[in-house]
């Protein structure tokens, strides 16, 4: 299905604008974004900018029984998985984010961790991971710290930007996830 996309005008408003989370109690995996793209701020609805890697990733990895569009997110929660950001601002790349707003995301990040209690949360950026967590060496794949009772899994961000991950890479490390969850 094709949906309208967003006109300069329209991109250009988005900028700081939130998108709200796909989010329920105990789930298995919540992923969580950088920030919203200015594309996705829009629309309204998680990794939306064409060239996002998380939807067809999803599903070459089996989470999901066929191929979402960001307007199927809430059909994640039936699968018991959700959606949240580090921060909820959106901007043109993630490197709009200053040190202080990623470290003001990670409180509200663990907050909102403590009350939902998911088992998993993927943070998709290694970057935001690293500097909001204060963790500057820290590698892909599962953290040594948690969230109260909750695991940290590190994966690349899915971003159409990142060449340094395609799409059969972002499935595989996906895999690697939910083999390692159970």
């Amino acid at each position: 299905m094709n949906y309208p996309r967003p006109t300069g005008a329209e991109l250009l408003a988005a900028a700081g604008k939130t998108v709200p989370d796909v989010i329920a109690a105990n789930l298995k995996i919540l992923f969580c974004g950088i920030n919203p793209g200015l594309y996705t701020a829009a629309v309204g609805h998680h990794f939306a900018r064409p060239g996002n890697r998380f939807w067809p990733a999803l599903f070459a990895a089996g989470f999901t029984s066929r191929l979402l569009s960001p307007y199927d997110e809430h059909e994640l929660l039936e699968d018991s998985y959700g959606i949240t950001n580090l921060v909820n601002r959106a901007s043109a790349t993630a490197d709009a984010l200053s040190p202080a707003e990623l470290q003001a995301g990670k409180q509200h990040l663990e907050e909102k961790v403590l009350h939902f209690r998911p088992q998993t949360l993927a943070i998709l950026g290694i970057g935001a991971y690293r500097s909001a967590f204060g963790r500057p060496k820290a590698n892909l794949g599962r953290q040594p710290e948690t969230i109260g009772t909750t695991i940290i899994w590190i994966l690349p961000n899915p971003s159409g930007l990142n060449a340094h991950y395609q799409l059969d890479d972002f499935a595989r490390l996906l895999r690697e996830l939910q083999q390692n969850i159970g």
